[in-house]
């Protein structure tokens, strides 16, 4: 009788393991999905886009509305860098500030759009550097860091090619004071 209530134990001690192992596997197959996907979290590592985000701010990045949506000028957006530029496999976070068909020119501290000064609330300080005319390419955009002095971004290597984005940064979630969407 002692035998048969220890082999009840057993089974169903087995059962809720693999119930437990059920659930774990699940929740990875899910989580890895929607990573995958939908949406991911990313560390920032540098101080690049001072002072809209600091170093080591932890960001939401939306991977699937411009599957749906265009880029537009401000969103701050995670991509793959080209490779010339970094191997690392670090996704760089920037700021889209030209559009494919643009005119972009960088001289006298300020950045020109068509031949129009482009406003920029966000920016750190003004690039103390010139970037001469191009016309952003189909398929491309230009971008910069928002500390501009201190950013390694368009200016320094050319266009993003569209399929080097990741994603648009949808919010800030750490700190927590800091919590909430970026300044556009």
């Amino acid at each position: 009788m002692w035998e048969e209530k220890e082999m009840i134990d057993i089974k169903k001690t087995g059962r809720q393991i693999f119930d437990v192992l059920q659930v774990v596997i699940f929740a990875f197959i899910f989580s890895w999905g929607i990573r995958a996907t939908v949406a991911d979290a990313r560390v920032v590592p540098t101080g690049s886009m001072l002072p809209t985000i600091q170093l080591q701010d932890r960001l939401v990045v939306d991977k699937i509305s411009y599957k749906f949506s265009e880029v537009n000028r401000g969103d701050v957006v995670v991509f793959r860098p080209p490779s010339n530029v970094d191997q690392s496999g670090t996704d760089w976070v920037k700021r889209v500030i030209g559009l494919p068909g643009e005119k972009v020119e960088i001289r006298d501290g300020k950045v020109f759009i068509n031949e129009q000064e482009l406003t920029e609330p966000y920016e750190l300080e003004k690039p103390n550097y010139t970037y001469d005319p191009i016309i952003v390419p189909e398929g491309s955009y230009f971008v910069l860091g928002d500390n501009r002095n201190h950013s390694k971004d368009s200016h320094y290597w050319g266009v993003l090619s569209n399929q080097n984005i990741v994603g648009k940064v949808f919010i800030r979630y750490w700190p927590l004071d800091g919590f909430g969407s970026l300044a556009k």
